[in-house]
């Protein structure tokens, strides 16, 4: 820490309205460690850096990283992501967010998408180099391991380089999400031989390895930063996009800069809440649910009463996200406003007990969503430094694109952005013209990596899932709040409204027959989503018993594990509990 900076970050305080006494513990660390991913092998890598003396940011590196070779249908080098960091030695400023979100290209404008016609083509904003952002996990990691980390990336990268290398076995979950992107697989020779067999879905087990991803993060290993956007690789991935009828130059990497930011800070319910700012819409969003929970009427948790309370918020906080949200480097965004108490306020007194509001009474926004591969990961090490990372490629397999020679599967995240304001995208969220395309600019988000803390608890949450991201990270934090153990907050069975459509959106055994009839009653159409979402990973720190536990969720084939700070030995069921 506290190691030179360079010219390819900012530092932004302008988010976060007030100063909060930090709730650290008087032992600011628990003595262990804990690791919850996506993956196994991810999990494997962040706990072998933490034993060779790397801290949490270390291991952070190392988990991102290798996340980004064994789950390319998630995150990857070619992609972006957010970085939510607890440092309990620095009291003055123990949280900060990193935003390695994407960038458009400097070539991009509002209309890049439209055809002589005016008419939006969805294939270019979805598929291929045209739908890529400029990358900012890369730089990210550089960042971490320069500004946070105690080990060289040298070390924090190797486990992603021999997984590249080794290679990694693909499970059902890769078969499903690489069949609905397999047209699109397919249309790119460099894809198609690495994630493919004979252009057809590989078999359950077949390895797939990576040497040329392997050389792209040695070459960062060797030169940081610089060993992505620029020299060989650099070189590499301008030629193979411009190539492809992409619209990318060098200066397009040689600009990007991640961006700390202060993260968005209330308080609820007994617990500061640190969560994503803007360019994510997940901060705010639960600032208005969360606070405006507590001025209402108390209800018991998962009651008909309480559900009500909750879709209510839910759907005002994600009109305002319609309404008013995208970068507010580029836009004026009330935020101060947006995360008050008093606002939340008039958004809970605004909703009637008794009955739903319909959403077209809050005012007319077109439906517009963002896609939803994406993943997350918690830690904390044996002092208490912790991390929770969002990190995302947008659509499976993002892009569908592998600029040849390097390995990157390339982001389609430009789909995040309002390509057309009086339109519709992939998936179905409302945007406006504060979301539309502009040169430079990061296509506003979902992605809500959030920690909870007080005297007695410290809660390390978050999960992919597009649009859905928020209300999960909500509901999951509502189960650490009433003190349900960390199993609880990735399992439980999910519900969400984003204003429009404007239906409540259900897992099956979200609600009960009774409570779905009731619920029914009051106004409110449910519609089954047909299928289990998210796949969130928590860690939690009871600081009054100094013990950690951690889960990753049931939906998912991720491993959480949590063992000493010297551990030859780790935990490795899920939900582990340290000894």
């Amino acid at each position: 820490m506290g190691k030179r900076r360079n010219r390819h970050f900012l530092i932004t305080l302008s988010l976060a309205g007030l100063v909060f006494a930090t709730p650290l513990h008087a032992a600011d660390g628990p003595g262990q460690q804990a690791v919850a991913s996506a993956h196994p092998i991810a999990t494997a890598a962040g706990h072998s850096i933490l034993e060779q003396g790397g801290n949490a940011f270390d291991a952070a590196v190392a988990v991102a990283s290798t996340l980004a070779v064994v789950e390319p249908y998630s995150s990857g080098l070619g992609g972006g992501g957010f970085f939510l960091l607890r440092q309990p030695g620095n009291r003055d400023q123990p949280y900060r967010f990193i935003d390695a979100r994407e960038t458009a290209p400097l070539s991009a404008n509002r209309d890049l998408y439209r055809d002589s016609d005016g008419v939006v083509q969805r294939d270019p904003a979805i598929n291929g180099p045209m739908a890529a952002g400029i990358p900012g996990v890369p730089a990210a990691l550089a960042h971490l391991a320069e500004h946070y980390g105690k080990l060289p990336l040298a070390k924090t990268l190797a486990p992603a380089i021999a997984a590249a290398e080794n290679g990694f076995a693909i499970s059902e979950h890769y078969r499903t999400l690489a069949g609905y992107r397999l047209e699109v697989m397919n249309r790119y020779p460099e894809t198609d031989r690495i994630f493919l067999r004979d252009s057809r879905l590989p078999a359950v087990g077949t390895l797939i390895k990576q040497p040329e991803l392997a050389a792209t993060l040695r070459a960062m290993a060797a030169d940081g930063r610089d060993g992505f956007y620029k020299g060989k690789v650099g070189e590499l991935l301008v030629a193979g996009v411009r190539s492809a009828g992409g619209i990318w130059q060098q200066a397009d990497l040689d600009d990007y800069k991640v961006i700390e930011r202060s993260p968005i800070r209330f308080t609820a319910n007994g617990f500061e809440v640190i969560s994503a700012p803007l360019p994510s819409a997940g901060g705010i969003a639960l600032a208005g649910i969360l606070q405006g929970l507590d001025t209402l009427p108390r209800a018991q948790p998962s009651s008909v009463q309480q559900t009500h309370q909750l879709v209510e918020l839910m759907r005002r906080t994600y009109r305002d996200r319609a309404a008013m949200l995208g970068d507010n480097d580029f836009v004026a965004v009330p935020v101060k406003q947006l995360t008050s108490a008093d606002y939340a306020n008039k958004l809970a007194a605004s909703i009637d007990p008794e009955h739903a509001t319909r959403s077209s009474e809050l005012g007319p926004l077109i439906d517009f969503v963002e896609g939803n591969h994406t993943t997350h990961f918690s830690l904390i090490d044996a002092q208490g430094n912790a991390v929770a990372a969002t990190l995302s490629v947008n659509l499976p397999f993002g892009a569908a694109f592998t600029v040849p020679g390097t390995g990157v599967l390339l982001n389609n995240e430009m789909d995040d952005f309002a390509a057309d304001p009086a339109g519709v995208n992939a998936y179905g969220l409302a945007g406006s013209e504060a979301n539309a395309i502009a040169p430079g600019k990061r296509p506003l988000s979902s992605m809500t990596p959030t920690m909870l803390e007080n005297d007695q608890q410290l809660a390390i949450l978050g999960t992919p899932g597009g649009s859905r991201i928020i209300t999960m990270v909500l509901l999951g934090s509502l189960e650490a709040m009433q003190g349900e153990p960390v199993e609880r907050w990735v399992s439980r069975p999910r519900f969400h409204h984003q204003y429009l459509p404007d239906h409540i959106q259900v897992e099956a055994g979200a609600f009960s027959t009774e409570q779905q009839s009731a619920l029914e009653a009051m106004g409110h159409r449910i519609e089954p989503v047909g299928r289990d979402y998210g796949n969130m990973q928590a860690v939690a720190w009871d600081k009054s018993n100094n013990k950690l536990t951690a889960a990753s969720d049931p939906r998912g084939i991720g491993e959480a594990r949590v063992g000493n700070a010297t551990a030859a030995k780790a935990h490795t069921q899920q939900g582990a509990t340290a000894d």
